[in-house]
């Protein structure tokens, strides 16, 4: 078998069955089975999935085990030749796979492989590429100077050598996951990423990250930001420190002080309703359930052009392929008054999520 795909999951049920659509038709000439590893969601995300993905293999475990914990236990169950850690809010093109399988066939040495990642408002997101996490660099992060934690030799769309990438899309020999040791079951959230990134660079393999495709990643469902993420992603850095690095006294007072400034003076997220006056439906016909829940007037279209601000775009991947929607979210950038959601084929909800410190939106209808 040539692809295992471990998508861990917790209470994102309708993101996960966007992302599962995705992922079939990525796969459909590629050898690769589907993992999903659920950490005791309190939704139907588990019945879902074996009433719609009955080829898609689920391990339902009896408590929430953390990120590292949950990807180790489904690729204690993989076959495949390579392994793609996969976030259930994400997004996949349908030539995703293949575009990565091509370029790797022509690197030695391969560690972990990462690629272009946009929000749900088509956006690049930087944590694509990072670099290793110094002291300097992370504490000059946690007050909002980002330039020496994010890769910047690199261009969004370039392809070339990174040292850290990010766990919402990681692909990898399942050979080299196992001489790594898999992610570190110290690590619950946040860090497990970095951590595996570095493993791999002590162990003489190279990371990459691959420019050539994209692939969306609602930030704010699986990894919530709100104005407790400081603090659980700094411990995550001081775990880190004391693993690969000497004890830095020093280090842990600056964060302990630093993260109890960021604490007091970080906003929670808005409660605002952002102003949608028009629906714009991207599609070869209307859909008139979808038409009846909607509050404002939908225009049907299939010419972006005439979008207006302060709008809302659903694209119908019944008519759109996913690698067109993520093409059509990337290159036709109308500023924060235009936000986005996708109807998935033969779904009734359309959903998307416009930044990454509120949870995304999912709208049902009959």
């Amino acid at each position: 078998m040539k692809l295992s795909i471990v998508i861990l999951n917790y209470n994102v049920r309708y993101f996960l069955e966007l992302c599962l659509k995705s992922v079939q038709e990525a796969i459909t000439n590629i050898d690769a089975e589907i993992i999903v590893v659920d950490n005791n969601s309190e939704d139907d995300s588990c019945i879902m999935v074996k009433e719609l993905f009955p080829d898609v293999k689920i391990i339902e475990n009896k408590e929430n085990f953390g990120f590292s914990k949950g990807n180790n236990i489904g690729v204690a169950q993989a076959k495949g030749e390579y392994l793609c850690i996969l976030n259930p809010d994400t997004v996949v093109a349908e030539d995703t796979f293949m575009k990565v399988f091509e370029f790797v066939k022509t690197i030695d040495n391969l560690g972990i492989v990462g690629c272009k990642l946009i929000n749900g408002v088509g956006d690049f997101l930087p944590e694509s590429k990072r670099n290793i996490p110094y002291i300097e660099a992370a504490f000059k992060k946690l007050f909002g100077n980002s330039n020496e934690y994010y890769a910047k030799h690199l261009s969004e769309n370039e392809t070339g050598k990174v040292d850290i990438l990010v766990g919402a899309f990681m692909l990898l020999k399942r050979e080299v996951y196992h001489k790594i040791g898999g992610f570190d079951e110290d690590y619950f959230m946040y860090g497990e990423d970095i951590d595996i990134s570095y493993k791999a660079l002590k162990l003489g393999y190279t990371n990459y990250y691959f420019g050539n495709t994209s692939v969306i990643h609602f930030k704010g469902e699986s990894t919530l930001r709100d104005k407790n993420y400081a603090r659980r992603f700094y411990g995550a850095m001081q775990i880190f420190y004391k693993k690969h690095f000497k004890k830095n006294v020093l280090f842990d007072i600056l964060v302990w002080l630093g993260l109890r400034v960021v604490y007091l003076f970080s906003k929670t997220p808005s409660n605002d309703v952002k102003r949608i006056n028009k629906y714009y439906f991207i599609s070869d016909k209307m859909n008139e359930n979808l038409k009846s829940v909607l509050q404002k007037d939908i225009v049907w279209t299939s010419d972006l052009n005439t979008v207006e601000n302060n709008s809302e775009v659903i694209f119908d991947n019944n008519f759109l392929s996913y690698k067109t929607i993520i093409n059509l979210m990337e290159n036709n950038k109308k500023g924060k008054s235009v936000t986005y959601k996708i109807l998935p084929k033969k779904a009734k909800f359309v959903l998307g999520s416009d930044n990454a410190i509120t949870r995304g939106e999912v709208i049902k209808f009959n």
